[in-house]
C-alpha cells in the first residue's frame, strides 16, 4: 500500500496509490512530506524555476528523513526543447542552467553522484502518416521513434515498408527474439512494430497531441558521469549505485533531454541499444537504469493502452502503469531512499523510493505537486 499526498497549493488530500480511495494518515512520515510540500509549489515544466524546484525539494526532504539513495530527474529542459523554439543562446542558458542545478545539489548535500543523460532531441525531418491504413496503428506518447501495427493487411504493410521515414519493420517474433531471455507477454506486442527513421514521427491514434519543435534523436550510447566507475549499457548502471552504497551516499541523477552532444561534465558512453533498438527517454528507459535488467517489453510500443484501461485497472494517479514496478533500485537497496524529479507519474514508480515528490502535470498542465510514500519511518 502507497499514500499519495496531492498539493494543489492551500489545498491537500490524501489517497491510496493503488484504489485512488480517499484516506487519513497522521503518521510522522506523513505529516513531515506535507510539509515539504506546502514549502515547495511547482512551479511549472516550462518554468525556468522548475529544475531548481527539484533540487530544493530533494534537500529539503534530505534534512527530514537522511536518506542513504536519492534518485532524481531533472527534465524541464527536456520539456522546453520539444515544445518550444529555442535559438542556440537559450539552448546553451537551458543547458548550463540544470547542470547548475545539479552540480549545486551534490555541493549542497555531499552525496556521490551517478549522472546520466537520457539524449540528445533533434529538429524534425518529416512526419509518416499511419492513420489512414486498414488496420490499426497506434503510437505511443512520448515516442517519436516507434509505433504499431495490429492487424495490418498486406497493403498496408506495403505502404508502411515503402514511407522515406520508415527504417524498418518489425515483427512481434523478430522483436522478442532481439530480446531473448527477457520475459513478456506475446499478445501485448502489436503484431508489427514500425521504426522510424532519426528525426521522424508518425501521426496516428496516440501520437503526440501537441506538435513538437524537437524530437528525441537515436542515440546508441548515453553518457554517465561518476567516479564509481565504468557501465557498459544501461543494465550496468544500477551495480554503480549499489557498489557506492556500499561506502557512500549516492545520488543517481538523470538528466533529460541531453546527451553526449551537450553533456557538460566529463563523461563515458554508456551503451543504449541492443542491435537495431535504441531507447528513448520514458519509462522503458528509466526502468532498464533502476532495475539493471532491459525492460522494453514493460509497456511495449504501440501496445493496446484501451484494453487493460477499464474499470478494474488500479494506480489512478499513475498513468497507464498497471501496478508498482518490482526490483527498482529504491525499493531493494536496503536504506532509506528518496526521489523527486519534475516529470510526473515516473518519478514514483520508476526509482521505487520510500518517498517521492514529483510535479502534478498532465500534458503540461500544472496541477500543483504529488508525493507517493511507500515506505517510511
Amino acid at each position: 500500500m502507497g499514500t499519495v499526498i496531492v498539493d494543489a497549493r492551500q489545498w491537500q488530500n490524501l489517497f491510496d496509490l493503488e484504489s485512488g480511495r480517499k484516506v487519513s494518515d497522521e503518521s510522522a512520515t506523513v505529516n513531515m512530506v506535507r510539509g515539504v510540500l506546502e514549502r515547495h509549489p511547482y512551479p511549472g515544466d516550462l518554468e525556468s524555476l522548475s529544475n531548481r524546484w527539484v533540487t530544493e525539494t530533494a534537500l529539503d526532504l534530505i534534512r527530514a528523513y537522511a536518506p542513504s539513495l536519492v534518485c532524481l530527474s531533472y527534465a524541464q529542459q527536456y520539456f522546453m526543447q520539444r515544445f518550444t523554439p529555442l535559438d542556440e543562446d537559450a539552448l546553451k542558458r537551458l543547458f548550463d542552467g540544470v547542470f547548475e542545478e545539479a552540480v549545486r545539489f551534490i555541493d549542497a548535500s555531499g552525496f556521490t553522484p551517478v549522472f546520466v543523460g537520457t539524449g540528445d532531441l533533434v529538429e524534425p525531418a518529416g512526419e509518416t502518416d499511419l492513420s489512414g491504413l486498414d488496420g490499426l496503428a497506434l503510437g505511443s506518447g512520448w515516442s517519436a521513434r516507434y509505433a504499431g501495427l495490429h492487424q495490418p493487411t498486406a497493403r498496408d504493410l506495403d505502404y508502411v515498408a515503402s514511407q522515406p521515414g520508415v527504417e524498418r519493420l518489425v515483427s512481434r517474433e523478430e522483436w522478442g527474439a532481439l530480446f531473448a531471455g527477457v520475459p513478456h507477454a506475446p499478445e501485448r506486442l502489436p503484431d508489427y512494430l514500425v521504426v522510424g527513421r532519426p528525426g521522424w514521427t508518425f501521426r496516428t491514434l496516440g501520437s503526440m497531441l501537441r506538435r513538437s519543435v524537437r524530437l528525441p534523436g537515436v542515440d546508441t550510447a548515453l553518457p554517465l558521469a561518476t567516479s564509481l566507475g565504468a557501465a557498459p549499457d544501461l543494465t550496468g548502471v544500477r551495480a554503480l549505485v549499489e557498489e557506492g552504497l556500499k561506502r557512500d551516499r549516492v545520488a543517481l541523477i538523470v538528466i533529460e533531454g541531453v546527451g553526449s552532444t551537450h553533456f557538460a561534465l566529463p563523461h563515458m558512453p554508456c551503451s543504449n541499444h541492443v542491435g537495431w533498438y535504441t531507447y528513448e527517454p520514458g519509462e522503458a528507459q528509466y526502468l532498464t537504469l533502476t532495475t539493471g535488467t532491459h525492460q522494453v517489453f514493460a509497456y511495449p510500443a504501440g501496445y493496446r493502452y484501451d484494453e487493460e484501461d477499464d474499470e478494474l485497472k488500479g494506480y489512478p494517479f499513475s498513468g497507464y502503469f498497471r501496478e508498482v514496478p518490482g526490483h527498482t533500485l529504491g525499493a531493494d537497496c536496503g536504506g532509506r531512499s528518496i526521489a523527486v524529479g519534475n516529470r510526473s507519474m515516473f518519478t514514483h514508480m520508476v526509482f521505487g523510493a520510500d518517498i517521492s515528490v514529483e510535479c502534478f502535470a498532465r500534458n503540461l498542465f500544472n496541477q500543483g505537486c504529488m508525493a507517493v510514500i511507500q515506505r517510511g519511518g
